[in-house]
């Protein structure tokens, strides 16, 4: 299976199997110094080297997968009055956190905007979002220039 056809849960803690947790414990130790290698942190947590291995690429807390996530969109805007505060709408309704904007000056009744988000506490999805931004009646355009963290 390629990376791009996996799939992802969200399982609660008390369901993982106990090999997966104890892995979990060791990446723990490891990742803050307190064991120097695999072997110590397996040791510590009572665990095989082979389950280790097994579940260390696997399995991840729930904190480390959903940190700050940015998001870069450009827009290609008609000028209109009140088009960069509905567009604004739409984002805080997703739950995005806008982090800068940058708007050019209108020429022949077209404008650009960028916009950089914060997508951590978004509601919805990303795509989603985006399918309501270019149904807005004034967007002509919208691009993802980057995303990541």
């Amino acid at each position: 299976m390629n990376k791009t056809d996996q799939k992802f849960y969200l399982v609660r803690e008390d369901v993982l199997p106990e090999a997966m947790k104890k892995t979990l414990d060791a990446k723990k130790l490891i990742e803050r110094g307190k064991a120097g290698s695999v072997w110590e942190a397996v040791q510590t947590v009572d665990l095989s080297r082979s389950a280790f291995y097994k579940y260390r690429d696997t399995v991840f807390p729930f904190h480390t997968i959903v940190k700050e996530r940015l998001i870069t969109l450009f827009f290609h805007l008609e000028d209109r009055s009140g088009t960069l505060s509905q567009l604004l709408g739409v984002v805080a309704t997703a739950g995005c956190n806008v982090l800068t904007i940058h708007q050019t000056i209108p020429l022949q009744g077209r404008a650009n905007v960028t916009l950089s988000l914060n997508t951590s506490g978004m509601v919805m999805e990303i795509e989603d979002m985006l399918t309501r931004l270019r149904k807005m009646e004034f967007v002509e355009k919208v691009e993802v220039l980057s995303s990541g963290a």
